[in-house]
């Protein structure tokens, strides 16, 4: 099926459910995060860096942890991401509010939920443009919701920068190795 579709739910611990949508009109009042990378050419790229980001494994690729029953990404899929290392790991419960399945764009967008330790939506998006480059792009916005992501101040912005950074290298390297 190709189009978009949106999550019915009302879960979500932020207002804006589904800005990412409009990149270029994100709600004030956020830490705005736009990240976009070249990752490929061609169809094949495209077809295989969507699979890897509606399927889970470019976010398991960095070493994150994603718990959902749900094997692709599709409006109201519940997922827990799990980020850090042992005690240092923190737990992002969010909800898949979008996704978009077009021949030429492919991706989803989750929101956070009650006890994410953030407030905000983020958004992932493989595109391929008239060259047939293929591009990844990450879209997000989002502030604290707890005392430790606000005494971390302006690291989080740095981290969240980071993770979209290893999130393009992965889908690099998935769409350029063989099978």
């Amino acid at each position: 099926m190709t189009g978009t579709r949106t999550s019915t739910t009302t879960t979500f611990n932020y207002p804006e459910v589904g800005a990412t949508r409009t990149p270029d009109r994100l709600p004030e009042g956020y830490h705005l995060l736009r990240h976009h990378e070249l990752i490929g050419h061609g169809r094949a790229a495209l077809e295989a860096a969507g699979a890897m980001v509606t399927d889970w494994r470019m976010h398991r690729g960095t070493g994150a942890t994603v718990r959902t029953e749900a094997r692709a990404a599709a409006p109201g899929v519940r997922l827990t991401v799990g980020l850090g290392i042992g005690r240092l790991r923190f737990q992002a419960p969010a909800e898949v509010v979008w996704t978009v399945a077009e021949p030429d764009r492919i991706g989803f967008a989750y929101g956070t939920v009650a006890s994410h330790p953030e407030r905000g939506e983020e958004s992932f998006i493989v595109s391929m443009g008239p060259d047939r480059s293929v591009w990844f792009t990450v879209t997000a916005f989002s502030r604290p919701a707890c005392w430790y992501t606000r005494l971390a101040g302006p690291v989080v912005p740095l981290l969240q920068r980071l993770y979209a950074r290893r999130l393009g290298l992965v889908l690099r390297r998935g769409v350029t190795l063989p099978g």
